[in-house]
């Protein structure tokens, strides 16, 4: 206080005369040392404002953890678009189409390729980038459903009198379709249509005997019979429906929980029509299918019939039908075949390397006991090359660099899918995330490459942990570097390219090369 000349809030300045007498007093060490510190700021003081502020505060986190404590229900949320949508009585369900899809020709088409019955105005549903990966095109259509509303036959965009006629380029085009067993898919408040396959055990067509049902998705375009195209214009759609509780005096909920089809050919002549687009369907013994003929006009009827049913199965569950299908896009023939092939030329190159290791060690056997000085031969040179950099490190970092970028996407997705954030209802996201997912984990892969090539004293790591993300940009400088002759025999990409930057001149490359 006496240098700064000020003094503390409240106090005066003690100013002692010049000619006082001091008494001497006996000091400590430590009272000494704190005497040539210099002094502390003065703090404040707490004020009644900020107690104020401080118990308001605690206050509040009081009452919000009351509130938690004796909160009655707490209601999670849902991921978007994959919420459960409830429906009231005669409210519209609506039917959308996705692609058609065949598991010969692995080519998606847009449902409206083929001369299906249109509504009044097509629209298109925003779709993401999986979803855009995966086909889908998914779109309104003429269908029209409501909720525990059923539906005997109804025809679509056409009248008996009045049928649908299908040009000669349409009729082929249409025959081309079934000839490649396409399937057609569509989905009802996101879930997607089923075929049911009942397969008897015992060969009979018993009802009184076991039988085991499967499901299939999509349903089948048509089928072929004596190089005859026929097309399934009749689709039986089967909905079942969860009824949730509710309380007293309101409308009851229902969730759709399972979309089945049966697709039915019926030939124009067997279809009887009672006006306002209702039509009577023909015993199913009694009635011809509608045939195709790609070499002339044809006239057909699309129509279809609603039925509900009532279920068990919770919204929650009603996916579990639809994750145990087999599906028909896996090829396991050439799964079996590629293995197969694997496994031949790997028993192939054994017993070539088994030949020569054994052909190897005899003549060392017999060398030995000429003469011990002789200069090593064969597989006995492989000893020198382990600890040995590799001849262009930047190929070995950048493969290095991809598996790892490869493996840590995969890794990151399957724990996401096993938290359950990539739900099948979720269309196209696990499409989406693989895809971002890679991109990310460039920076990972290109980390590990450039430290690698670090490790076997490179000298370019920036261009090396580069490669890994833009392979391509790396092939094309080594062009410019590479002679005629290399390029030409560059042609497997990049390990031929690489191999030519990371070569100490171009003159040293052709020699190697040579």
């Amino acid at each position: 206080e006496r240098r700064g000349g000020k003094t503390g809030p409240g106090r005066k300045a003690e100013v002692r005369p010049e000619g006082a007498s001091r008494r001497p007093v006996a000091v400590s060490m430590e009272s000494a040392a704190s005497a040539n510190r210099e002094p502390l700021p003065p703090t404040s003081a707490p004020t009644r404002g900020s107690k104020m502020a401080a118990s308001g505060v605690l206050g509040k986190l009081t009452c919000a953890l009351a509130l938690l404590l004796w909160c009655p229900e707490a209601r999670g949320f849902y991921v978007p678009g994959v919420a459960p949508m409830n429906f009231h009585k005669n409210a519209v369900v609506e039917i959308k189409a996705v692609k058609l899809t065949s598991s010969r020709t692995q080519l998606p088409y847009e449902y409206y390729s083929l001369p299906f019955c249109e509504p009044k105005e097509i629209k298109y549903k925003a779709e993401n980038l999986g979803e855009v990966l995966r086909g889908d095109r998914i779109v309104n259509t003429p269908f029209q459903v409501h909720m525990t509303i059923e539906k005997k036959c109804e025809i679509l965009c056409s009248s008996l009198d009045a049928p649908l006629v299908l040009s000669e380029k349409q009729s082929k085009l249409i025959a081309e379709r079934i000839q490649e067993d396409y399937y057609v898919h569509l989905i009802a408040d996101n879930l997607p249509v089923a075929t049911r396959l009942e397969f008897y055990l015992n060969r009979e067509e018993d009802k009184s005997k076991e039988k085991d049902i499967q499901f299939e998705h999509g349903y089948r375009l048509g089928f072929m019979d004596n190089n005859k195209f026929y097309l399934h214009n009749h689709l039986s759609f089967i909905l079942y429906y969860h009824r949730e509780d509710v309380e007293e005096n309101q409308e009851p909920n229902y969730r759709v929980v399972r979309f089945e089809v049966i697709p039915q050919s019926i030939k124009l002549a067997d279809l009887k029509a009672e006006g306002n687009g209702v039509c009577i369907l023909p015993e199913a013994a009694s009635s011809a299918p509608q045939e195709i003929d790609p070499t002339k006009e044809n006239k057909l009827l699309f129509t279809y019939s609603v039925r509900w049913e009532e279920s068990d199965i919770k919204w929650a569950s009603r996916w579990d039908t639809y994750l145990t299908m087999s599906d028909v896009q896996i090829h396991w023939f050439s799964i079996i075949n590629s293995v197969v092939v694997v496994f031949f030329l790997s028993g192939i190159l054994s017993m070539i390397i088994i030949r020569t290791l054994r052909k190897d060690i005899a003549n060392y056997n017999k060398e030995d006991d000429i003469e011990d000085t002789m200069e090593e031969s064969g597989w006995k040179l492989v000893h020198g090359d382990v600890f040995r950099p590799p001849q262009y490190p930047m190929i070995l970092s950048s493969l290095l660099g991809s598996g790892i970028q490869l493996f840590c996407m995969i890794l990151i997705v399957i724990f996401v899918a096993m938290l359950g954030m990539l739900s099948p209802s979720s269309r196209g996201a696990l499409m989406t995330t693989a895809c971002f997912l890679f991109m990310f984990m460039g920076v990972f892969g290109g980390f590990s490459a450039g430290r690698l090539y670090r490790t076997l004293k490179g000298h370019r790591w920036k261009k090396g942990a580069f490669c890994v993300s833009a392979p391509a940009v790396c092939r094309q400088g080594c062009g410019t570097q590479m002679g005629s002759g290399a390029q030409e025999r560059g042609r497997d990409g990049i390990l031929i390219c690489t191999a030519s930057k990371i070569a100490s001149s171009p003159g040293s490359f052709r020699s190697k090369a040579k």
